[in-house]
């Protein structure tokens, strides 16, 4: 007889369990997959609908980009399209349509009080990120580092010979000298037995010894050579050879500090290579130093980054808090409580996470999807399961898991309270619409499918069915007389295993029993923190150079920026979305924006305060508004007047004036607890538990609060925890690239 399995909540690791449990032979023999799904959509956090009351626009939880390092992310998503097998015909057909590279970045900085634009354009690497790997052996990674570090000293160099001062270089240049044959030759005295090609470097190093002062790029050449050999051996016994290398950078970053130190803040491209090659020497430097290669990225996750960067001599003043390292606590929203004061990311999970997005990307860094997320991600997955089998409860909020012991000790989730929130007249529930051909998840419940007498009182209450602090339970005992149906599925009858793929903030309030039994897993739920966002999205008449913004690449790119002001620090163009909505009228929009950052919030209130979602999003308002009235002026200077922020530039209907044209916009507030960012502040991530790590036999968690090779809140870390929790149940062999992330590479 199969296994019934119940899976609790549809986002990325919940349905990537469900696609490789489907994908083993004859799963049905095996297996009996029913989701519980709060609402009426799938995609927790990722979630996305379609507003048809406003073209048929995309409304997201905020933005999402995917990079190009998200190897099992790729690999599943053309698994997916591949085996929907969706008409050539229809939009989106195939994952290669449903994503597009892209590769220009853009992070501001802020110097003496005014902000500046610091474009990037990164090359695209040919290839398809399905195919890539998150598995590098460490001088692998220290190969690829150097190979930027050399692009950036050579910039260096040809930029500062512009404006360096010579009496400076001269003064030093003797003493160097003498150093760098003094070295060279103390490294090679004790090489005794050293391979021919190692000698031989060496001595090429040293009969080069005189040139390297004013021609530093030829040290990043040699130490490119010398990498080339350990990247390709992968040998990890030989101290010596981290002695080298420590030398090497050492070098460099004395060359860096005495020679363009003083010129940088006149000299906006010099000051972001040296950024860019301090960062990359530092982060070099750490890794010897910590020992990473013995004992793995993990071991220095007790410091926040910023913390280990300064621990290893990055630049305080030009580096620690450069645009790149605010641009990625930006990125993973990396303030403890949303507080922009209290900055706090594992050294570990960054270090590993910033050298797989620069170093194992495939195409573009990043690919940006050509719709909504709930179209491109869940519509598909959804098609997929639903042809294979797999049975959907929308509706169906989750209370509580219980807890048992069996005769022989062991324990085990025995049942599961639910409440059941709608009575459908005709099960099961038909969740998608269809906007130009593209199948979508609306903005808004289907509410014609529900009885009559039920879709009134949630219309007329603007009920919302996703939010924890929802008012409905009492609006439908007033109205009814009697509470919301409850279910209780019981172990051995409803379910034999449960996939819980809802978000590590969710334990707390689901699984009180649990967590009373289970000391590791009241660990994993109070230590892995989670935190609010906030976005929104603009419809606008002008396009980005309209408005004022005119860095923008050859390739006609449009920005995606961080590290900018808060509390929206990420701005995004997403004009390409537009042809995928469906405006009618005489005039549609020119442009779309998304903004998105952190939420403030350090206490949330009982579920019975109603009123607290409502009260954050006007937080949310005010401070998106905020934004508009001075933030953008230094991005957008177009979009402002004698008056300041002209408010027509803003798509809406005509007789709309002034500010009140923003209420035709888009903003949210993510407070609820499925839908906090999981952090990775310092020394969080001993605590996460492996997807059967927890007590209770019968319980598999899944999502990217846990143990996975990335440890840290994205969408790669849920696929990875997803595969995950398929092979734990089926014991099939599912490869997962990148999940030792955190292991030694070898002992030294």
């Amino acid at each position: 007889m199969a296994e019934k399995i119940a899976i609790l909540g549809g986002g990325v690791a919940a349905m990537t369990a469900a696609v490789y449990l489907t994908e083993q032979e004859n799963w049905q023999d095996s297996y009996d997959l029913t989701v519980y799904q709060l609402g009426w959509r799938l995609g927790g956090k990722g979630a996305s609908g379609r507003n048809a009351e406003m073209g048929q626009r995309i409304e997201e939880h905020g933005l999402h980009v995917w990079f190009g390092a998200y190897v099992n992310a790729f690999r599943t998503m053309e698994l997916v399209y591949d085996k929907l097998g969706r008409p050539a015909t229809v939009p989106l057909a195939s994952w290669q349509q449903a994503f597009l590279p892209h590769s220009f970045v853009v992070l501001q900085e802020l110097i003496e009080n005014k902000w500046q634009t610091w474009p990037i354009d990164f090359p695209e690497i040919p290839g398809n990120p399905a195919d890539g790997t998150l598995d590098l052996h460490f001088w692998q990674f220290i190969q690829m580092l150097v190979a930027w570090l050399e692009k950036f000293i050579a910039d260096l160099q040809d930029e500062a010979k512009k404006v360096a001062k010579a009496t400076k270089v001269q003064t030093k240049k003797s003493r160097d000298r003498h150093l760098l044959r003094h070295l060279v030759n103390s490294v090679e005295s004790t090489w005794d037995n050293a391979e021919a090609h190692v000698t031989q470097w060496f001595s090429q190093v040293k009969d080069e010894a005189k040139e390297i002062w004013s021609e530093p790029k030829l040290l990043g050449q040699q130490l490119s050579q010398f990498l080339a050999q350990r990247a390709q051996d992968k040998r990890s016994d030989e101290k010596r050879d981290h002695l080298v290398v420590w030398y090497m950078v050492r070098k460099l970053r004395r060359w860096l500090n005495s020679e363009l130190v003083d010129v940088l803040d006149d000299h906006a491209e010099l000051r972001r290579a040296y950024i860019c090659a301090d960062l990359a020497i530092t982060i070099l430097t750490g890794m010897l130093r910590d020992k990473v290669i013995s004992r793995g990225f993990g071991s220095i996750n007790q410091y926040d980054f910023r913390q280990w960067l300064t621990r290893h001599g990055a630049n305080q003043q030009y580096s620690v808090d450069s645009a790149p390292v605010r641009g990625f606590y930006d990125l993973v929203f990396g303030y403890v409580d949303g507080d922009f004061a209290r900055p706090n990311v594992e050294a570990g999970v960054a270090t590993l996470a910033m050298l797989r997005i620069m170093l194992c990307y495939r195409g573009g860094v990043m690919w940006k999807m050509q719709a909504g997320m709930g179209d491109v991600i869940f519509a598909p997955i959804y098609e997929l399961l639903k042809e294979r089998g797999v049975k959907f409860e929308f509706f169906h909020q989750v209370d509580e898991l219980d807890c048992a012991q069996d005769q022989f000790g062991e324990w085990h989730v025995s049942n599961i309270k639910m409440t059941q929130q709608v009575t459908l007249k005709s099960p099961p529930y038909e969740p998608l619409v269809d906007v130009k051909g593209l199948p979508c998840w609306p903005s808004q419940p289907l509410l014609e499918q529900v009885v009559d007498a039920e879709a009134a009182l949630i219309k007329a209450n603007q009920v919302n069915l996703e939010s924890f602090w929802s008012n409905y339970p009492a609006l439908y005992q007033a109205e009814f007389g009697k509470p919301l149906p409850s279910k209780l599925l019981k172990v051995g009858v409803d379910f034999d295993k449960v996939i819980f793929g809802i978000s590590v903030a969710g334990l707390v309030h689901l699984c009180p029993k649990l967590l009373n039994q289970d000391h590791a897993l009241y660990r994993q739920a109070t230590e892995i923190k989670a935190v609010a966002t906030q976005a929104f999205q603009l419809w606008l008449n002008k396009t980005d150079e309209q408005l004022g913004f005119t860095n923008i690449p050859a390739s006609e790119e449009r920005p995606i920026l961080s590290a900018y002001s808060e509390p929206f620090d990420t701005w995004a163009g997403m004009a390409n979305l537009l042809n995928k909505e469906h405006w009618q009228g005489a005039t549609e929009p020119a442009n779309v924006a998304y903004f998105c950052g952190a939420f403030p919030c350090a206490e949330y209130p009982a579920q019975t305060a109603h009123g607290f979602p409502l009260a954050m999003k006007d937080k949310v308002k005010t401070a998106a508004m905020d934004k508009l009235l001075t933030g953008m002026q230094p991005l957008w200077p177009l979009a402002y007047n004698a008056n300041g922020f002209d408010w027509q530039v803003l798509f809406a209907e005509p007789e709309l004036t002034g500010d009140a044209r923003f209420d035709a916009q888009y903003w949210r507030v993510n407070v609820d607890p499925s839908e906090r960012y999981v952090l990775s502040v310092a020394g969080s991530s001993q605590y996460r538990l492996a997807t059967d790590g927890s007590q209770f036999n019968n319980l598999f968690l899944t999502g990217d609060w846990i143990k996975t090779g990335v440890n840290a809140g994205c969408v790669e870390a849920a696929v990875m925890a997803g595969m995950q929790t398929a092979r734990s149940i089926s014991g099939a062999n599912i490869p997962i690239s990148g999940e030792n992330g955190f292991a030694p590479f070898g002992a030294v």
